[in-house]
């Protein structure tokens, strides 16, 4: 079959925008929380709850379905209100968007078969999270560097305040226009994660997931090279700076979702192609367990979709590899986490890479 590159990224700016409807509402939803929450507590605290809570607290979040809650996460410790032990948990114990690929009922997927195993990796992954989340905070296991984000001078903060066209493209039209598409996807983005949608408008809806998508970037970009500074002199003291950098957030994770989704997408389904991929998963269990975990750590939840889907169609798919993708994958909340702290980022897909292979190696021994 001729590959179509128009198509593929046709279909992958449609993935990234029912995604990034989905996520849109974790994001904008906890900005909207927090900012209630500073007003009716002026003297809110630095952190969520004792800092000894924060593993169960991150590992708890991660193991709600889909990427909302690692998003959360990352913001979270952006804003230093969890620890480094509290983020890794939940990286560790999120299964992503792949969550919906088990829960979601199907004509050709053992749905009791699927439910077993999402049950399965959940407590392997929240056990993980909980001890590995412990292991970080006691030993101090993080990378010790600043924000990704620079500090500007006041010369570039006037510089990017005189840029206003690109004040009005981010604070009007791409603020109220993203706000208006994420409202619209929404309710059929969560739909469209467990195998539902509305027919009547999915031509509208293909289209507007495709604009959402492409907004986004735009977004994103303009805000990374012309708007930069923004940070610098918006705040978080009213509603309207609040949803802006919601908004901006939404941006950023859209933007890096399509480009996960992308990458991944064009390994799996073009460099090495479907035959290709079904024989190494039909291979030796402990090389189909290596290469879960490899596909897993992949940005983004598009790793961790291909080795669910492998699960629910290809025979005696071993549960271990599953459980390997579950805890390598980090979901969409490593963009954020990369974009902010490159450092930070890394650690976690690496050493939640190394996770996955102890963990699922521990439950192939046991038989699982």
């Amino acid at each position: 079959m001729e590959f179509n590159l128009r198509s593929f990224i046709l279909d992958n700016f449609e993935a990234a925008g029912a995604i990034g409807g989905y996520v849109s509402l974790s994001i904008i939803g906890f900005a909207l929380v927090s900012f209630a929450t500073k007003k009716r507590h002026n003297n809110l605290a630095s952190q969520i709850g004792p800092k000894w809570m924060h593993p169960i607290i991150g590992s708890l979040l991660g193991a709600i379905p889909g990427c909302g809650a690692t998003i959360v996460v990352a913001s979270l410790y952006k804003n230093k209100k969890i620890s480094f032990g509290g983020l890794f948990a939940a990286f560790i114990s999120t299964l992503g968007e792949g969550s919906f690929v088990l829960l979601g009922a199907s004509n050709e997927a053992d749905v009791v078969g699927n439910l077993k195993a999402y049950a399965t990796i959940t407590i392997f992954g929240l056990i993980a999270g909980v001890v590995f989340g412990y292991l970080s905070d006691f030993f101090g296991f993080r990378a010790h560097s600043e924000n990704n984000q620079q500090n500007y001078t006041e010369d570039q903060i006037i510089q990017t305040k005189e840029n206003k066209l690109a004040a009005i493209f981010i604070e009007k039209v791409g603020f109220y226009a993203i706000i208006a598409m994420a409202i619209f996807l929404a309710p059929g983005s969560v739909m469209a994660l467990w195998g539902g949608g509305f027919d009547v408008i999915s031509s509208l809806t293909y289209l507007v997931t495709v604009a959402f998508t492409v907004t986004c970037m735009a977004v994103y970009f303009v805000s990374r090279f012309i708007y930069k500074y923004h940070d610098c002199y918006s705040s978080y003291n009213n509603i309207k700076s609040t949803m802006l950098h919601a908004i901006l957030d939404v941006a950023m994770v859209v933007t890096y979702v399509f480009i996960g989704l992308f990458v991944a997408n064009y390994i799996i389904d073009v460099l090495v192609g479907a035959e290709m991929f079904n024989a190494w998963m039909t291979s030796s269990v402990y090389v189909v367990v290596l290469l879960a975990a490899l596909i897993g750590v992949t940005p983004g939840c598009g790793g961790m979709i291909a080795v669910a889907v492998a699960f629910i169609t290809v025979p005696n798919f071993p549960v271990a590899a599953l459980i390997a993708a579950a805890i390598a994958t980090s979901g969409d909340g490593i963009f954020p986490l990369l974009a902010e702290n490159r450092k930070d980022g890394f650690i976690v897909s690496v050493v939640g890479l190394v996770v996955a292979l102890v963990v699922a190696y521990i439950a192939l021994f046991l038989g699982i």
